[in-house]
């Protein structure tokens, strides 16, 4: 395969990887911010709701004040929401896709420090009712694994487009008299 074709393979790779990313965090976050009664309208009051309930598996980490949990539970579907947004766009690829990994990181790490600690808790990764363990570990650390090769692409495609780094003058050669 010629040097064109794989990075024409890989713009590819990264698109597929930068989507599927904006899914997951679009359907994280529609997960946690949907109606808890499927006969319930969409209004801010069910949506605030719901946010309430997920404060409660966001208080079973043990992790957080209790006076943050509540707004960690309030602020984190918003930003997901706006995360998947921002990755379905490709504005700014670098710098979404870098967000994702931390953010990505820090939930795993969250995850394995309580699967560590033998809570049996919900996950809370895309709503209620879903048990943490190796499951949901593998998914996420996968999860995890395809966010920081979409971020190392990402950064790979920036640097090609922007051409080699300029090295410093080079020294004036002297010809002979």
């Amino acid at each position: 395969m010629t040097t064109e074709g794989r990075g024409h393979l890989g713009r590819i790779l990264l698109i597929i990887g930068r989507l599927a990313l904006a899914a997951v965090f679009l359907v994280a976050a529609y997960a946690k911010m949907k109606p808890p009664v499927s006969t319930m309208p969409w209004s801010v009051a069910s949506v605030k709701m719901s946010l309430s309930m997920f404060a409660m598996q966001v208080d079973s980490y043990q992790l957080l004040p209790p006076a943050a949990v509540s707004p960690a539970a309030h602020l984190l579907p918003p930003f997901e929401l706006f995360l998947g947004l921002w990755l379905l766009s490709g504005i700014a690829l670098r710098f979404s896709s870098l967000m994702t990994t931390l953010l990505l990181g820090g939930f795993f790490s969250v995850m394995v420090r309580t699967y560590a600690l033998g809570l049996e808790i919900n996950c809370g990764c895309f709503g209620p009712g879903e048990q943490l363990g190796a499951k949901t570990l593998l998914r996420d650390g996968s999860l995890l694994a395809l966010s920081l090769a979409v971020t190392i692409g990402a950064f790979l495609v920036a640097r090609r487009r922007s051409g080699p780094i300029p090295s410093e003058a080079a020294p004036a050669v002297q010809h002979g008299d």
